[in-house]
């Protein structure tokens, strides 16, 4: 069994794998954005991506777009995760290499920092957008 993408040092189908699948949905903010980490990591997941994006920030994206792999994400670091009530925000470093990427060295990682805002409707948990530097 390969390893999660995302970083938690369990099985894709006991990690990720349960919630792209659509078996289970993310009980916490955390899971659904190191989730949706995994679907951009592992690409062909846009529709993954379009059902837990919150419907008004979603807009003018589509799966096929979401699904196509940009970019070789390397690994995850969360760095925190706080929640109040039916909001919530996970803070992480999310590192990558950009073969064709203007401003970089072929295969030198680089890295997005991101505070994610979530919403949670009706016990599901929806990304809103984030604040990136």
């Amino acid at each position: 069994m390969k390893q999660c993408p995302c970083g938690k040092s369990k099985p894709f189908e006991a990690c990720c794998g349960k919630f792209l699948s659509g078996k289970q949905t993310a009980k916490t903010p955390e899971q659904l954005m190191r989730s949706r980490y995994t679907a951009y990591a592992l690409g062909g997941y846009g529709q993954y991506l379009m059902t837990t994006w919150f419907p008004v920030s979603a807009q003018g994206l589509s799966a096929d777009e979401l699904s196509e792999k940009t970019q070789e994400w390397t690994r995850l670091e969360v760095i925190s995760s706080s929640q109040q009530g039916d909001k919530a925000t996970v803070e992480f470093k999310a590192y990558f290499t950009a073969p064709n990427a203007l401003n970089l060295d072929a295969g030198q990682e680089d890295v997005m920092h991101e505070v994610s805002e979530f919403v949670r409707i009706k016990s599901k948990w929806y990304y809103i957008g984030g604040n990136v530097s």
